[in-house]
């Protein structure tokens, strides 16, 4: 096929779309002191804000003048090396543009030799966005460099197998290293050069396998000299695009400090101070385990309550230090007569609680019993005189005599009263007929049915008042019962009987439902609202249906959830954990408060204190009962209240009574408090006019 020649126009008019669509300037300049343009393309106005012709042999401006003067001598002396050298040059510099912004540029050209002077031709382009995002990204790398260098926190990239592939010097330092390349070098089986428990770091892998992340994951680690530290990692894995794993990577806090004072804290709070024994709470959560064991493995479990006979009399005349040296040699004394496997708790002023468990026969426990008490009399010298104190036991056994630790506690109680009848530095056997009768409880059983039904009760209201101003700022509904058979019940008889026969179901409904409309009348009535606060028992979380109650009975009553309180105990902590913590969970986020009630009474509530949804911590009255003259009291109470601030957690005392007990708890800076000091429970007629005042 014929070729013809490409027409002039054509190709003119291609060259100049083709230049016109460039992003960027095509020119071509005299090699001479103002770079004379002889030719600029269309985009030299995009490019520096001065039109064509303003640039076309220095009509208006040099391109020389466009450049920045700072880097005018540059770009010349990197042009002519390489005219001299015969090759292309690459250069970026700064230009001032028409509108006085500066902008950077990349250019790129060529000598073209010519008869009169040389010629450059050559393309420049906008780089400015680039240079940004470069130096941006400069700044990035710069920060997180600074960050990984001088960090406080540990900072790694490991992988699973192979040891470390970077680590920050925080690391190395709290690891015992020199420099983080030697711990590189010396760490290359982390399972066992690190952790402690090998088990810990596959439970390690086997959550980053599952979730990819951990969080808050405490471990022990050994330091380069084998000392051993407690960690806290936060990590996640790091996956290529195909999915496969990288590496881990993560921070390293040490909490060593921070274990050993939740140590300190947890042991004051479950150890007797003077004695060193385990206090209430720890015994408690291990009558809890000796009965669980009995059940599960049919074997004999006994509960020992002892009392010394005429402390008093030695404490008050010989003084109270005379009375702590005896009772740390009686703890003692008791420690040498049993197992390591049995339990030596100190219960409070001279009372002791033996805990035996795993017993062949009660014949081995008559033997225990009679050491105990010829230990307990051996003689003892103070101030130069020698006494012989005798104590008084009683003694029940598990699962004979009950089933729970407070029923088996109370009947040790009871037999002890019944050693003390006796005659005193005896031991005695609980017995039936030591406690009301069965007979008695049917009929209280009944009474209470026929009440509930009726809705024979009426709710009492104590006022919570804020320690610093002495002001009302809330009130704990409490339900009464005047019983037309026998008068006001306690509540001690008749809310254990509903707690045990599942009664609490409908009268705690009755219950919340009473004191959320009492609140909103008193808010309808002009009075500053307050929340109220209202017992839930663990058979209504049990039920799992609490929060649609709760829910329902706002709605019914108007009562906003703020203005609604729900006090729960330790125990409900360590019973179905995962349910209790979804619970407690959904309830806050209908927006009522929840409280923790007789805090301190239940031992394995500390483990999960830090998770759950908990506004406030209610001191239990047995604590603050004792403060003022007891030390383990005083230092549970002190520990408890450095334990709530720590968690940003409101702390309350139940059973203020004495103005010693209200200044101690204020002194120590316990939030809020309530007690017969303030108001017993009063009617509600009577809680109002404290309103008014």
């Amino acid at each position: 096929m014929p070729s013809h020649p490409a027409d002039p126009t054509l190709q003119a008019r291609l060259l100049s779309t083709l230049l016109a669509n460039l992003e960027g300037m095509v020119y071509r300049c005299r090699l001479d002191a103002h770079w004379t343009m002889e030719f600029v393309s269309e985009g030299c106005f995009a490019l520096t804000g001065y039109t064509e012709e303003d640039l076309l042999f220095n009509s208006r401006i040099s391109y020389e003048q466009i450049t920045h003067p700072d880097d005018r001598q540059h770009v010349r002396d990197t042009i002519l090396k390489a005219v001299q050298n015969n090759r292309r040059f690459d250069i970026e510099y700064r230009i001032v543009r028409a509108d006085g912004s500066v902008r950077h540029v990349w250019e790129r050209g060529t000598n073209i030799s010519h008869d009169t002077w040389d010629i450059l031709e050559g393309f420049i382009q906008d780089i400015t966005e680039r240079k940004q995002a470069d130096e941006a990204l400069r700044e990035a790398e710069r920060r997180y460099r600074s960050i990984f260098e001088n960090a406080i926190e540990g900072i790694y990239q490991s992988t699973p197998n192979n040891g470390y592939l970077a680590v920050n010097p925080a690391l190395a330092r709290m690891y015992g290293y020199d420099s983080p390349q030697q711990l590189i070098s010396t760490l290359r089986d982390i399972d066992h050069q690190v952790y402690v428990d090998p088990q810990r770091r596959l439970e390690f892998k086997r959550l980053m396998t599952k979730h990819g992340v951990v969080t808050n994951f405490e471990s022990r680690v050994y330091r380069r000299n084998g000392e051993i530290i407690w960690i806290s990692e936060n990590a996640r894995s790091v996956y290529n695009s195909d999915g496969a794993l990288l590496f881990f990577e993560g921070t390293v806090e040490a909490i060593t400090e921070r274990k050993l004072h939740e140590a300190e804290i947890q042991f004051q709070a479950t150890h007797d101070a003077l004695t060193g024994l385990p206090n209430r709470t720890l015994l408690y959560d291990r009558m809890q385990q000796a009965v669980l064991h009995s059940e599960r493995y049919d074997n004999l479990t006994a509960i020992a309550f002892l009392d010394l006979d005429q402390f008093k009399f030695i404490n008050d005349s010989l003084g109270h230090q005379v009375g702590d040296e005896l009772l740390k040699i009686t703890a003692q004394r008791l420690t040498s007569c049993l197992r390591e496997s049995d339990t030596v708790a100190r219960q409070g002023g001279d009372e002791f609680v033996l805990l035996l468990t795993d017993q062949p026969n009660e014949e081995a426990i008559t033997h225990t019993m009679q050491r105990v008490l010829h230990e307990v009399s051996q003689p003892w010298k103070a101030n130069d005189l020698e006494f012989q104190i005798t104590c008084s036991i009683g003694v029940t056994l598990c699962p004979d005599d009950g089933r729970d630790a407070e029923t088996l506690l109370k009947n040790a109680d009871s037999a002890m009263y019944k050693a003390k009848e006796l005659g005193r530095n005896n031991f005695q056997y609980f017995s039936a007929e030591m406690n009301t009768s069965v007979t008695d409880r049917l009929e209280l059983l009944n009474r209470l049915r026929q009440a509930i039904s009726n809705e024979d009760f009426v709710l009492h209201y104590q006022p919570k008042v804020c320690l610093a101003s002495h002001r009302i700022i809330g009130a704990e509904a409490l339900v009464r019962w005047n019983s037309a058979h026998s008068g006001m019940v306690s509540p001690a008889s008749f809310i254990p009987l509903a707690e045990e026969t599942g009664l609490i179901i409908p009268l705690g409904e009755w219950v919340l439902r009473t004191a959320c409309r009492q609140n909103r009348a008193w808010q309808d009535a002009g009075y500053p609202p307050i929340p109220i606060s209202v017992n839930l028992s663990p058979r209504q979380l049990a039920r799992g249906d609490i929060v649609e109650v709760v829910e329902r009975i706002l709605d019914e009553t108007g009562l906003q959830a703020q203005y609604l309180e729900l006090e729960i105990t330790e125990s409900v902590m360590t019973t179905d954990v995962e349910k209790s913590f979804a619970l407690l969970t959904r309830l806050r986020a209908l927006g009522v408060k929840i409280s923790l009630d007789d805090f301190g009474t239940g031992y394995s509530s500390l483990s999960y204190l830090k998770r759950f949804p908990v506004d406030t911590l209610k001191i239990d009255q047995s604590f603050v009962r004792d403060i003022a003259t007891d030390q383990d009291s005083a230092a549970i109470v002190k520990a408890i209240i450095s334990l709530g601030r720590n968690l940003n957690l409101t702390v309350l005392a139940e059973g203020i009574e004495t103005e010693d007990q209200f200044r101690f708890l204020l002194e120590n800076g316990c939030d809020e408090g309530q007690g017969y000091l303030m108001s017993k429970p009063i009617p509600n007629k009577n809680f109002v006019d404290l309103l008014t005042q």
